[in-house]
């Protein structure tokens, strides 16, 4: 398994729209792409504008083949439901190192 995480600035008043409109557009068009396993929204309660989104996959290979194109039709669909853009401002790759068990 590996972990797609992001992290986006998102201004607190928009925060429960941007969590909505990336279940219903984003989330909605990964569960269909082979691969994925499942997703989280983290939030800081230090911090009100930061947003972690945590993606479960399968294999890297499945991630990576998401096409580009659709990818940025999905993107393009949610600026649009948003109003604007909210880049990432961070992100990064893990892969999940399992223990024997004894």
């Amino acid at each position: 398994m590996v972990i797609e995480w992001l992290q986006v600035r998102v201004p607190p008043e928009l925060r429960e729209k941007y969590i909505q409109k990336d279940g219903e557009i984003w989330t909605a068009f990964l569960a269909g792409c082979p691969g994925f396993l499942g997703k989280e929204v983290w939030l800081n309660p230090n911090e009100p504008t930061e947003v972690i989104l945590v993606i479960r996959w399968a294999t890297r290979e499945q991630w990576k083949s998401v096409a580009s194109e659709r990818l940025e039709e999905i993107e393009r669909q949610f600026v649009q439901a948003m109003g604007e853009a909210f880049p990432i401002v961070q992100l990064a790759e893990y892969q999940i190192r399992k223990f024997p068990q004894a």
